[in-house]
């Protein structure tokens, strides 16, 4: 895993050989299962470090530490479980209604002896009560749109919202303003960023949810 610590490093993040053990057993199942039920369309190892491992901790720093967070639509643990493995001490849970992707981050969490992470099959819209986290997180869920409808309403108050928005996170902001405004959403970090070997430039939006009336 020097790939992805080297990497990583170009970006300000350090990852301790724990951390790089525990990326290394989840390159394993994702590089196994991939081949068997196609969760992820990659299918060259060194571009699922870059664009599913190396684009998931990119805000990472930027994030707390502590609290606890819901990937919603995580699909094959992107980006919950890389913000897992890089801070401990966010109690994670990775939202996903496939069948086979739960039961391969499972596996995951079982291999690399993962703690404070559950997984839970089933679709944001349809999660009981009114329950909201201190992070929410979303990675290639759905249009911008419906990836606000969606997630805004997780969100504490003065808790954050990372959306992945890829190339056209300008034109999808300008575009959606009343939208953001309308779930008390203020844009407080705008990570552009060009991987390793990608020529197009990518998004990260950090929102912070404001109290009502501000």
């Amino acid at each position: 895993m020097h790939f992805l610590f080297q990497s990583a490093v170009r970006f300000g993040i350090t990852l301790t050989d724990h951390q790089l053990e525990v990326f290394r057993l989840y390159l394993e199942e994702l590089w196994s299962w991939n081949r068997k039920f196609n969760l992820t369309g990659l299918e060259d190892r060194n571009r699922m470090v870059i664009e599913l491992f190396l684009d998931s901790l990119l805000p990472s720093p930027f994030l707390p530490e502590e609290g606890d967070l819901l990937d919603v639509g995580t699909g094959a643990g992107f980006p919950g479980l890389p913000l897992k493995i890089h801070c401990s001490l966010r109690t994670t849970y990775l939202l996903e209604p496939n069948s086979k992707k739960v039961s391969f981050l499972r596996q995951v969490i079982r291999v690399t002896g993962l703690k404070g992470v559950e997984t839970i099959k089933n679709h944001v819209e349809h999660l009981p009560g009114e329950i909201q986290y201190d992070m929410v997180t979303a990675r290639a869920l759905a249009e911008f749109g419906k990836s606000l409808e969606c997630c805004a309403p997780r969100v504490k108050q003065g808790g954050l919202l990372v959306l992945y928005l890829g190339a056209r996170a300008e034109d999808h902001l300008k575009e959606s303003w009343r939208l953001v405004a309308g779930h008390h959403l203020k844009v407080t970090k705008t990570l552009s960023y060009v991987l390793p070997g990608k020529g197009s430039e990518r998004h990260t939006v950090i929102f912070r949810k404001q109290p009502e009336g501000i």
